[in-house]
């Protein structure tokens, strides 16, 4: 027998894919930003960027205690980070091909899928998730 649904549960779903959307439309600005050291350009931009990702993900999988809030957040990041990469009318691309951005989208994928993935973390004293069923 499957537990009851808890009301709101849909709600927090959308609530999870704007936040995944409004990450990924900031990340996706934010991946190209580097400093200059020595000769070197360090790309802090896009750890700055992926960990916002894994943050918005293993947020929403904490907050709502399942997995299914984390990959609605995800698949929000997802959708805009698309969105981003797409050429618009005028020929204008936010997300490009290169190191960086490679390393930010694949990255992101990788990092947020595996983020989704893993369930959360155990509050002492409570109770299990799923009560187990009697036969």
């Amino acid at each position: 027998m499957t537990p009851p649904r808890k009301p709101g549960r849909a709600a927090l779903g959308v609530l999870g894919l704007l936040a995944g959307i409004a990450v990924g439309l900031l990340a996706g600005f934010l991946h190209a930003l580097r400093t200059p050291v020595g000769g070197f350009s360090v790309p802090w931009g896009v750890v700055v960027a992926l960990a916002l990702v894994v943050l918005l993900v293993r947020g929403a999988v904490e907050l709502t205690r399942g997995r299914w809030a984390g990959w609605w957040a995800f698949a929000g990041w997802l959708l805009a980070t698309v969105a981003l990469s797409v050429e618009g009318p005028g020929g204008d691309l936010v997300i490009s091909a290169g190191a960086r951005p490679l390393a930010y989208l694949f990255g992101g994928v990788i990092l947020g899928s595996a983020a989704a993935s893993i369930p959360p973390r155990r509050v002492a004293g409570a109770p299990p998730p799923h009560p187990p069923s009697t036969p």
